[in-house]
This record gives structure tokens, C-alpha cells and sequence, in this order.
């Protein structure tokens, strides 16, 4: 079985985020072996100041352990139009260019509003692709996501339910196949 990290992209408590990446892990631990990290986690406290290019042992011990993983699922939510800040900050903190280097990468926004993060996970995208992620086109975007989405039994629409299904079966046959 491979391995497949999912990351909640935000340091937010309580955060939908979280409640969704843990949907995601109980969904596809039969499938592959899944681990829900988040961003609430990462050592801020250790980069404050700007330590690019130091050696940093608590951000090396949570990069390192994130990064054992043939694939990433990323939940990401829309905050004030984008991804947040400390996504940005954790992908900074990243080895270049090897740590996204041809592995496969998948996504789920989600967000309060109606377009279910689609602008932070196109951004998202962008950036995984400058540092040579392999994209599973395959993505799901969460609208209304406090009225939508049940932590315990996942997407309210039968449709969306589905193709939130079809995603995470598909990206782990993505992961078999090209790692």
C-alpha cells in the first residue's frame, strides 16, 4: 500500500480544514496508508525573523516526517481570497527542489463562500507545478461548507458526496500508478 499525507492547510482551530482532511483519512485508510498533518503543528515560533537557508531542527523533524509520503492530498481553505499565509510559509520551508520533486498532489478546497476555494487551489496549483509536483486533475471544491459537509458522513449532495468518492479512489490509483 502506498502512503498518501494529508495536509489541513491552515493553523486555524477548529477549522474545517481539519474536519475535512480527517473525513478524507478515515475515507481512504482501507486504500492506502493515510496520515492527516496540519498546519497548527508547524513550529512558527522557530522561523520568526526570517531563518531562510538555516538549519532549523524542529522545522526539519515536521518537514521530514510530512514528506515520507508517495502523495499529498492538500484541504485547503479561502481565506480573503487565497490560501493562508502559513501554507505559503510551510511550502517556503520545503527542500528545493526535491521535496515536491515528481510526486503526485491532489486537492479540496473549501470555504464558506460559493466557489469553494477554486481561486486558492488554482493558486495552490501553480506553485506545486513551479517545484515539479505531478497534479491529479482530478479536484473538489467545498461551497458553503458549515451547511454542506458533515464531519462523520462527509458531503450532503449525493452528486458532490460522489465526486468527492470518485476523487480520493481516483487519486490513489493515481499514487499507485506514478509513484
Amino acid at each position: 500500500m502506498k502512503t498518501i499525507h494529508i495536509l489541513s492547510s491552515t493553523d486555524r482551530p477548529g477549522s474545517n480544514a481539519l474536519k475535512v482532511a480527517t473525513y478524507a483519512n478515515e475515507f481512504m485508510k482501507e486504500k492506502a496508508n493515510v496520515e492527516v498533518f496540519s498546519l497548527k503543528d508547524f513550529p512558527y515560533a522557530d522561523v520568526v525573523g526570517g531563518k531562510y537557508g538555516e538549519d532549523i531542527e524542529s522545522v526539519e523533524k515536521f518537514n521530514d516526517a510530512f514528506l515520507d509520503a508517495d502523495g499529498f492530498l492538500f484541504v485547503v481553505p479561502e481565506y480573503n481570497g487565497g490560501f493562508p499565509g502559513v501554507l505559503k510559509l510551510f511550502i517556503d520551508y520545503l527542500p528545493f527542489p526535491e521535496a515536491m520533486y515528481k510526486i503526485p498532489v491532489s486537492f479540496i478546497g473549501e470555504a464558506a463562500g460559493s466557489f469553494g476555494a477554486l481561486r486558492p487551489v488554482e493558486h495552490l496549483q501553480q506553485i506545486l507545478s513551479y517545484r515539479k509536483a505531478l497534479i491529479y486533475s482530478e479536484r473538489m471544491f467545498i461551497r458553503g461548507v458549515d451547511d454542506n459537509f458533515d464531519a462523520e458522513k462527509g458531503l450532503k449532495s449525493d452528486m458532490l458526496q460522489e465526486l468527492l468518492e470518485d476523487q480520493l479512489n481516483g487519486f490513489v490509483t493515481f499514487v499507485e500508478q506514478v509513484s
